[in-house]
Parts: structure tokens; C-alpha cells; sequence
């Protein structure tokens, strides 16, 4: 049953309805739900879904409450205090967002139930002569009936190996310029035609993948947005996985959970080193960035809110990529020689390590670092535009090293 809460609401009679039922539906110790032996994700989802706390600043008749940002933080970090999951899917779910917003509604009604309560839903852009082009994509979709038959490759796909849909980019019209014949699917990908291969990453794991469709099926009822208008669509994708990036949700281990002392001030009072004034100035400073980018992006939420886009998130994203590697360059210095080890047995220094790796995943995902500066340049400091030959050239005339 749907919690009734409006914004009228104040934040103690928000945090009392949010607190009640999880007492009632949650149990904190076992970390599962309230009579039931461990811990079920669809079974758990789903009552979070039926209640409005996975996306409560939604409107009601798209399974939220109707809530303002504010009022919906204080929903997600009750549920971040007893390690529960399933709130805060309006900020984080990348393919249920972009079908809010830019979905049909028949497509909305039919799959956000299902994607807010378990799917993963991978992002089908990159192919290995389209990568930082993403207007190149070769992969093709040609209709068959109420279909349309794929075939193409996908590269830097991260979760494809768990993923049960995929936002995924396609050809659809050969003779336009690129932009322009462009359709954009949620496109299902436990089917025939779909092999999935990982990708060893330098930090030891395989979340990024090699996809390959080979006359794979997804109905047209699955476009997002419009026949051979993809790209409009897509740029809603695109701006708020940027705008997720640009939070640092991508950081993994180690991290400090909301509240709690900050990573880098732990470290350095374990390495005795917290009332060193060279090392406090670089901690301040940047402590300072990641308050700083996080008060920009409370900028670039407000106006996608208007606008439906914002540049600015491409601001965030690549600051959020210099604050990853700055800090792992502290805590490297924090570790000194320490900082050669790794392993179970030298917990700080396989942190540290990982960090350092996994930074560049944020300066390539997404859109590289060198990509969101040309962004921040032409549309956010209004700066000439890069010449681009290709703009109004049918893409079956553009030569490719693939052909």
C-alpha cells in the first residue's frame, strides 16, 4: 500500500512515516524483511516499490509520491541508516529515469514497474569505431513487422554479464546525417543472439564487456522516444549518467558512508599523519572540491528540472574525475612506501590501489575527460565550436576504417 505523504509534509513527520515502516517491514539485524529467512530483492523491492520509497519524488500516478528533493533525501538516508535498500531509484536508475522521462506512455506503464523493483539495465552506446563518436553507432535495427532485427557489437558495457535490458543505440536511417537516423531501444538481452564477453580490468574485475547481437528481436513498442529521433532521447540518458557520475556514485570500496568522517581524515590519523599542517592543507582543499562540485551539481539538478538537460553536469563529471584521482594521489602520500603492498593483509594500501585504478573508470565512462571539456567549452563558456566535416553528410557516405 501507497504511503500517504505530500509536500506539505514537514521532514519529522516524513522521517516518523519512513521510520515506522521500516520497523515494520525491516529487519536491520538479519538485513532482510520482517519474516522472511534472508534477504529476496525482488520480494523486498517490490513492497519498497508499492509504498512510493523507491522514487518518492515522482508523481503519484508514476509510483511516487509527489515529493521534493529534500523532502526525498530524508527518505533515502533512513534507509541508508538501517542498510536498506531500494530508495533513491529516482537519482540513481539510470534506464527507469530515462524512460520517465522520455518514454512513451504505454512503455512507462508496461516496464517501470518491472525495472524499480530488480532488473539492472545495461547502457548499449560505445562500439569499437564509435566510442567517443557516439553519433557513428553502426550497430543496425531493421524493422520486421511489429520488430526489429539487430545486429551489431557493443563495447564498455558495464553489468552486461547480470543485465536483463539494455538502453541500446542503433542505425535506423543510413541516408541522413548521423543525428539523424538514430532510434534508441530498451532493448531485452536474455535472448538468442546475444553473447556477452568480460573485459579483465587492471583493478581485477570484469565489469566492463564486449556484447555481440546477431539478429537478436525487441519490439517497437520499445523504442524510447521516437523512430530515427534517438539522439534527443539519448541526450536525456547521457546527461543524467553524467549527472550520476558527477555525485561519485561510481566509487566502490572504501568510501565513507553520508555522515561519517571522511575517508581521507581516517587514513590519515591511522598513519599518524592528521596533524601534519601540509597534509591537513591537502585534505581541506579536497574536501573543498567535493563540496564545491557538490553544490554544482545541486545547480545542474535544478536546471534539468527546467530545462530537461544541463552542461553544466558535464562539469561535475569531470570534476568528480579529478577529485577520484587527486585523493587516491593523498592517500598514496599518506601511505608512503605502504603504498607498494597490497592484498588482504595491507587493507589500506589495496584501497588506495583500487581507488586509484578504478579512477579511470570515471574519466572514460560516460564520455572521456577530453569530451566533457569540449562540452564545458561550447556550451558552457560559449566558446567556438570544434568543425566537425561529417554534420551534414548521409552516414552510408562517411568512410569508416570498419568498412
Amino acid at each position: 500500500m501507497m504511503t500517504i505523504l505530500d509536500r506539505n509534509a514537514s521532514a519529522e513527520e516524513i522521517r516518523n512515516v519512513v521510520e515506522a515502516w521500516l520497523d515494520a517491514h525491516w529487519d536491520a539485524e538479519k538485513r532482510c524483511a520482517k519474516g522472511a529467512d534472508r534477504y529476496d530483492e525482488k520480494s523486498w523491492l517490490t513492497q519498497v516499490f508499492e509504498a512510493g520509497f523507491c522514487v518518492p519524488s515522482w508523481p503519484i500516478e508514476y509510483y511516487g509520491l509527489g515529493l521534493s528533493q529534500k523532502q526525498s533525501a530524508i527518505i533515502e538516508k533512513a534507509f541508508s541508516r538501517r542498510n536498506a535498500e531500494g530508495s533513491a531509484r529516482d537519482r540513481f536508475h539510470l534506464g527507469a529515469i530515462t524512460i520517465f522521462k522520455v518514454g512513451s506512455e504505454p512503455l512507462k506503464r508496461t516496464m517501470l514497474p518491472i525495472m524499480l523493483t530488480g532488473p539492472i539495465c545495461c547502457l548499449l552506446y560505445s562500439e569499437p569505431n564509435a566510442g567517443s563518436d557516439l553519433a557513428g553507432v553502426r550497430t543496425k535495427a531493421v524493422p520486421d513487422g511489429d520488430d526489429f532485427i539487430i545486429t551489431g557489437q557493443k563495447i564498455w558495457t558495464s553489468n552486461a554479464q547480470e543485465a536483463e535490458y539494455g538502453m541500446l543505440l542503433t542505425r535506423t536511417d543510413w541516408d541522413v546525417p548521423k543525428h539523424r537516423g538514430i532510434t534508441f531501444f530498451l532493448f531485452p538481452m536474455k535472448q538468442d543472439g546475444v553473447e556477452v564477453k568480460p573485459i579483465n580490468q587492471i583493478t581485477g574485475e570484469s565489469e566492463f564487456n564486449e556484447v555481440f547481437i546477431t539478429g537478436a528481436r525487441v519490439s517497437a513498442t520499445n523504442i524510447i522516444g521516437s523512430l530515427n529521433q534517438g539522439w534527443t532521447s539519448f541526450q536525456t540518458a547521457i546527461a543524467y549518467e553524467r549527472l550520476i557520475m558527477g555525485q561519485g556514485v561510481t566509487e566502490r570500496r572504501g568510501k565513507s558512508k553520508p555522515d561519517s568522517e571522511p575517508q581521507l581524515i581516517r587514513l590519515a590519523r591511522r598513519q599518524g599523519k592528521y596533524d601534519d599542517p601540509v597534509i591537513r592543507q591537502k585534505i581541506a582543499q579536497a574536501l573543498a572540491h567535493r563540496e564545491l562540485n557538490g553544490l554544482n551539481m545541486e545547480r545542474a539538478k535544478q536546471e534539468i528540472m527546467t530545462n530537461g538537460s544541463s552542461s553544466l553536469m558535464s562539469l561535475g563529471k569531470l570534476a568528480m574525475s579529478r577529485i577520484q584521482h587527486g585523493e587516491a594521489a593523498i592517500a598514496t602520500d599518506l601511505l608512503g612506501q605502504e603504498a607498494l603492498l597490497d592484498g588482504d593483509d595491507s587493507a589500506d594500501a589495496a584501497n588506495v590501489n583500487f581507488d586509484a585504478a578504478k579512477a579511470y573508470m570515471n574519466s572514460i565512462g560516460g564520455g572521456t575527460d577530453q569530451i566533457q571539456k569540449n562540452i564545458i567549452a561550447e556550451r558552457v563558456l560559449n566558446l567556438p565550436k570544434e568543425p566537425d566535416m561529417d554534420r551534414n553528410v548521409a552516414f552510408r557516405d562517411i568512410k569508416s576504417s570498419s568498412l
